[in-house]
């Protein structure tokens, strides 16, 4: 069963420009109607604020956001959940630069600070990640973490995810949960994908409580009690 209420957990969506517009607000509406708070970010590069462009392929005038959160300022461990945004955002995220003098080697793939966020929020099974479409693209830099992870995305980048090690799962709904590790297939199953993660936040919740409650009485406590 859907929780109605998230209780004030915080939510983090990166996002680059060619996000997709219904995406980004399915998450900011239902997720505030969770009771959440929602904080979009980025790599801001020094800025105070980015500005960035949807995905137009209509011929319509692209839509932006602006984003004042970067990524690097943040505790990853503060968020219940960690969210990739669907499209090229991974591929522009996945981003590096050399040292400087330095040319560019195979093994700084993995020094972009959006996987390295992201791989520090795969740390931590607290803390649900979510990748739908194309946003696994922000493990494959360090394929171990997603060696043997069951998940679906979009066909488009399905031959780099098995190139990683992960194991693609088919779904009726489009939805694969692997533990902490939410996936969907496309942004047409952005709604489900919603729903999963917030599952999995509210389970964790839930058993983070009873452990807690299980947990016994220490001598010090019993004795400030009997005093």
């Amino acid at each position: 069963m859907i929780p109605r209420s998230l209780g004030g957990k915080k939510i983090a969506i990166l996002l680059e420009s060619e996000f997709i517009p219904e995406e980004i607000e399915a998450y900011q509406k239902r997720f505030s109607e969770l009771q959440a708070t929602v904080h979009l970010m980025s790599r801001l590069w020094n800025q105070p604020s980015v500005r960035f462009f949807s995905d137009e392929d209509t011929g319509n005038t692209p839509r932006t956001i602006d984003v004042n959160i970067d990524f690097q300022n943040v505790d990853v461990n503060d968020y219940a959940a960690v969210i990739m945004t669907a499209n090229y955002t991974s591929v522009r995220l996945r981003y590096f630069e050399p040292p400087t003098g330095q040319p560019i080697s195979a093994e700084q793939v993995r020094t972009s600070p959006a996987v390295q966020f992201y791989a520090k929020a795969m740390a931590n099974p607290r803390i649900i990640k979510g990748a739908l479409c194309h946003g696994l693209w922000i493990l494959t830099p360090i394929p171990e973490l997603l060696k043997d992870r069951q998940v679906i995305c979009h066909e488009v980048v399905l031959a780099d995810i098995l190139n990683a090690g992960a194991v693609y799962t088919t779904s009726p709904t489009g939805v694969v949960v692997d533990g902490d590790l939410v996936t969907g297939r496309s942004k047409h199953e952005v709604e489900p994908f919603i729903d999963a993660i917030t599952e999995q936040i509210q389970q964790l919740s839930v058993a983070t409580n009873r452990f807690s409650s299980r947990r016994p009485t220490s001598s010090v406590s019993r004795l400030r009690v009997a005093s």
